[in-house]
């Protein structure tokens, strides 16, 4: 059986990048990150993952990533860089921490650390 993946990140097209806390990524856009988040899909599902996306507005985030938890028992949870790294996401992402063990708690919670190194965080857990 397949190892399940669910990606959770910010939906691109939603990101404020001329916000502060972006301005340590210059350059970066959504067209940029969705690549990455296309990129690391692939990647994965070429190693024989089954991988879902879960992107939102970061303000709907949580809840939605709460109802997919709910609805698929994950192998592995990543929560990507653009939830973790901005400091105004903080709360969000110490929420999504708290749903994703609190909704599968077997499920393996990983971190990537930047645009497409996905595959090198699902793997250290494999």
């Amino acid at each position: 059986m397949s190892k399940t993946v669910l990606l959770i990140g910010i939906e691109p097209t939603t990101i404020d990048f001329s916000h502060p806390d972006y301005a340590a990524f210059p350059g970066l856009t959504a067209t940029k990150i969705q690549a990455g988040l296309d990129h690391d899909k692939a990647s994965l599902e070429k190693e024989g993952y089954v991988v879902d996306f879960c992107l939102f507005a970061i303000g709907d985030l949580a809840g939605k990533a709460a109802g997919m938890l709910k609805a698929t028992a994950y192998d592995f949870v990543l929560i990507g860089a653009g939830v973790r790294k901005p400091p105004s996401n903080f709360l969000v992402f110490e929420r999504l921490i708290n749903i994703v063990h609190g909704s599968a708690p077997k499920a393996k919670i990983c971190f990537n650390t930047g645009l497409t190194d996905s595959i090198d965080a699902v793997q250290r857990w494999t």
